[in-house]
């Protein structure tokens, strides 16, 4: 699992996710299922200690994006996820 914060004062990447233009969204997201991400935690809403609550139409306009580009995201399989056995 992995977390994609997309709030503008994001502890472990200071808001980069969402306002850095050298890496796409895509890519991002590429790069956390490459790393072995079976689950990515698309967060809009910040859970800093007293950060402000943003209202739902807010944090939605933040992730809504990220978890369309998901959908829209094929991966070829990585081979060596294909020899593993569950």
């Amino acid at each position: 699992m992995s977390i994609l914060n997309l709030t503008p004062d994001s502890f472990s990447d200071g808001g980069r996710a969402q306002t850095d233009g050298s890496v796409s969204t895509r890519q991002n997201l590429e790069r956390h299922i490459r790393d072995g991400a079976d689950i990515v935690d698309i967060g809009g809403q910040s859970s800093r200690p007293h950060a402000p609550d943003v209202s739902a139409d807010e944090e939605i306009a933040r992730i809504l994006p990220t978890i369309r580009e998901l959908n829209n995201l094929r991966l070829e399989p990585d081979a060596s996820m294909q020899t593993k056995r569950v």
